[in-house]
Formats: structure tokens, sequence, C-alpha cells
């Protein structure tokens, strides 16, 4: 039914299922899915030092154009994100085990039914702006009430974050028992995450750089910009293993979704497709790649037929769930408010086209570089795995 989009596999292949591996060998419980096929679950288990570290934005496919690169040499597989490959879901799942299916965050734009409102969820302000809401009272944890996977484990637990993200309220309701460690540099990141190597205490290291994915953003995936940085992490990353040798530790390193770059001729602004906004009950949620359209019930056949009639192969059309039901977001037992939060139809783009919705007096610069559609770009990341 969905040949053209790629769903992640949760049976074995996806972050989700590398979380639990890394569950078990840290001594925490036992989750939903099954173990990541492939990793040698023994040697990791062995290893007094345990380090995530997640290059956000860093794809498969662009890995794959430097294959002589330190990275490359120490690449383990190719494995896939959660849907949709965005950082709301994909790193929210690096910080909670869970996959969206069970922690019910769907893209940078969420609708949040118990405020009404359309939420940014990782600054945690509403989309039209303003303060963080737990200014208002309206605190992560009482809403979102996400579980920690730091707190599942039964070793040491550090999380190495960028200091501008590090006291973020979401951030903090995710780090639940691990010490926080902020940085500003990339090489800083790198640093802290050797210092914290040499003690000698079992743990388990979150490290998490943000530099690659604003870069592909800003300038795009292909630019000169993002190939220039990706080759000074890279020689980063080398320099780190040295300083890890002999440190009795297993580094691994992926990322959260990948990118596709997207042409001024293939950004379609919804505000010259007025009969079509006029069906929407609220702005597009989720992401330019993967919209959640919530539409006005006795709008709902005009809604269809303009997307079939204007849309043909910029962007498919489906019922959201039909795609929980189709298990695009995870296994087992939905999150009580998924289906609120994606919405009556989702758009997914096609190629390498995005939908855009801004709202009145919306200042947010033109971005290039684009993730969140379901292409082989977007959902398959890395699996780089280094033992010292």
């Amino acid at each position: 039914m969905y040949e053209q989009v790629i769903f992640p596999d949760y049976q074995g292949s996806s972050i989700a299922n590398l979380m639990q591996t890394l569950a078990s060998v840290r001594g925490g419980d036992v989750g939903l899915y099954p173990p990541l096929d492939g990793l040698d679950t023994q040697s990791l288990a062995n290893a007094r030092n345990v380090v995530m570290l997640v290059i956000d934005g860093l794809g498969y496919e662009y890995l794959s154009q430097y294959p002589d690169s330190h990275l490359y040499e120490h690449l383990h597989s190719k494995i896939m994100a959660v849907a949709p490959p965005t950082t709301t879901a994909s790193v929210s799942t690096y910080l909670t085990g869970l996959a969206p299916q069970q922690h019910g965050l769907t893209g940078w734009f969420t609708y949040l039914r118990e405020l009404g409102s359309v939420v940014t969820i990782l600054p945690w302000v509403l989309r039209a702006g303003g303060p963080q809401l737990g200014e208002s009272g309206r605190v992560a944890m009482e809403l979102l009430n996400l579980p920690s996977f730091f707190d599942r484990l039964a070793v040491d637990t550090y999380s190495v974050m960028p200091d501008f993200l590090q006291g973020s309220e979401f951030n903090l309701m995710v780090s639940g028992q691990a010490s926080l460690v902020p940085y500003g540099t990339y090489q800083q990141c790198f640093d802290e995450v050797a210092r914290l190597c040499r003690n000698t205490r079992k743990k388990y290291v979150y490290a998490y750089w943000a530099g690659f994915d604003m870069l592909a953003h800003g300038f795009g995936v292909g630019s000169e910009q993002v190939a220039s940085h990706f080759l000074e992490l890279d020689q980063a990353f080398d320099k780190l293993v040295d300083q890890l040798a002999g440190s009795d530790t297993a580094l691994l390193v992926s990322a959260d979704h990948g990118f596709v770059d997207a042409p001024p001729e293939k950004r379609i602004d919804l505000s010259d497709h007025p009969e079509l906004k006029a069906c929407l009950q609220v702005p597009l949620c989720g992401e330019p790649r993967l919209a959640y359209c919530y539409v006005r019930h006795d709008r709902r056949p005009q809604f269809e037929d303009y997307v079939e009639q204007n849309f043909s192969g910029i962007a498919q059309l489906y019922v959201s769930q039909d795609l929980v039901d189709e298990n695009l977001y995870g296994l087992g037992r939905a999150h009580p408010e998924l289906a609120n939060r994606t919405g009556d139809y989702t758009l997914v783009m096609e190629d390498s086209y995005v939908m855009i919705d801004s709202l009145p007096g919306d200042t947010t610069p033109q971005l290039v570089g684009y993730h969140g559609g379901l292409s082989s770009q977007e959902i398959y990341v890395p699996l780089i795995l280094v033992d010292l």
C-alpha cells in the first residue's frame, strides 16, 4: 500500500532498537522493542564506558560520500531513524528509549489538545512565539510526562549537551538522574567525553552535537559549508578515538535523521493555495516534509479533491490513522494523544518538495535543507562503532 515511502523497521533496525540494546548492556530494564540486529552486546556489556554520540543531521547517504573519512572507516551498519525522521521525534527516542508510538512527539510543530495550541516542542514555546511555556506554569513534565532513558540504567550517567540547550525545560525533564555537562564548541564536546571516560566507574555517556544540522538547514546539506564542517568533525572524531585509546570504551556514533535540499521551485507556500488553507482548523503541524492536516469536517471532500488535483507528484495524502495502524511510529499500544498529534490527514512530500505554512508576521529565515520525509536520504542513519 505504501510502496513509495519507507517505514522504519522497529523489529530490529531502528534507533529504538539501538536504545533497547544500550539499556540492556548498562543494566537497564527490558523494554518493548527488540534489540538492534547484528550488534555484539557482550563487548558492549563488558566495556567500562559506553558513549552514544549523536551528530544531528548526519545521514547515512551523506556519510557514504566520504568513504575515506575516519567516521566511515568505523561504520558498523546502516540503521533507521524513527518516523518522522526529525530531531523532535528521534532525539526524544535517544533520550527516553521510546519510539514516537509511545513518547507521542511527532514533529517540530505539535498540536497539544491539552492546550488547544500548536507548540514548538523542544524549545517548549507556542508556535506563535513567546517565552518558554514553563514560565506561564505550563510545565513540560505535567503535559508530556516523558520518562528519562538515563533513569533506566544501573550505572553512572552523563548528558553532554550544548550550553544553550542544557537548561531548557524539555532537556531537564528527559535528563533524569544524569549529570549535566555543558559545552560550547564541538571540540569541547569531544574533550568532555574523553574526560568523563578517564574515571574508573562504569558509565553511560550521551553526547549531542547540533552544528551539522544547523548548517545543513541554512546552507543546504550539499553546500561547501557543510562539507567543510563534516571534515572538521571527522578530524575531531579521529582525535577523540586517540584520546580514548585504552580506556575500555565502546564509542557509538549515529544521528537522528538525514537531509534533502529543497530548491526554491520545490518549496510550496500554502499562502499560494488559499482554497486549501481555508479547509484547515489550525496551521499545518509536523514538518515541511511530512505535514499533519487538521481539516474542518465539512471541508474534507474539498480538501481531498484539492490535493488530488494540485499536488500529484508533489505530495501523497494519507488518512493519518492509517499510518498509525500501519506502525509508522512504532509498535505496541499507542500514546493516548498520538492520534490527536497526527491530525486528520498526513501529507508526505515526494522528491525534494516541502510545504510551508507561515504564520502572520513570521520572520523565520528561508531554509535550504529539510528533513522529516520518508525518503532514504532522511530515514537512514549510520551506526559507527569503535571498540577501545
